[in-house]
């Protein structure tokens, strides 16, 4: 009995793919995106727990503004190891999960343009959100400003996967 439903299961997925297929493919983004969350999410607790917790002076470059209840410098270097390692991750699930997609140098540099401006973006929004958030959640500000940096990062990379870098 339990053959019969799963095998209805499969069939109603793949019927479903079969019929909205641009509408699974951007749920099957959005959940195996899970996969890099998980990674951004375990790298920016170790390394700000671990590698980075000592860099604690205030950091200000360019657009990037880390104060010390922001985490300082070593706040800024996690948000960007956790972004890069999350990245990359993401690159794989995407190219072969999700598009099931091989292309050449032309779209490779497209891929990095578009993860260099969602870099810039990830690592530029966490120390105003930090510090908004920072007097009502006090040291869950920088979890929420993760959560923050991934929603933009959605918005930012699944348009140009699906119709630049990864288009079939």
């Amino acid at each position: 009995m339990a053959e019969k439903k799963h095998n209805a299961l499969v069939q109603a997925v793949m019927d479903f793919k079969n019929n909205h297929p641009d509408l699974y493919e951007f749920i099957m983004f959005n959940l195996l995106s899970n996969i890099a969350t998980i990674t951004n999410f375990v790298v920016l607790w170790l390394s700000t727990l671990l590698l980075f917790k000592n860099l604690v002076k205030p950091f200000d470059w360019w657009i990037f503004h880390y104060g010390v209840n922001q985490g300082g410098l070593g706040g800024f270097f996690a948000f960007l190891l956790a972004y890069v390692c999350a990245q990359i991750v993401n690159y794989f699930v995407q190219k072969n999960l999700v598009f099931g997609a091989s292309f050449g140098m032309d779209r490779l540099f497209w891929y990095i343009v578009t993860v260099v401006v969602a870099g810039i973006v990830s690592v530029w929004m966490p120390p105003y959100i930090i510090a908004w958030l920072n007097p009502y959640v006090g040291g869950l500000a920088a979890t929420i400003a993760n959560v923050a940096n991934i929603v933009a990062q959605v918005v930012i990379n699944y348009p140009m996967m699906k119709f630049v870098i990864m288009r079939k």
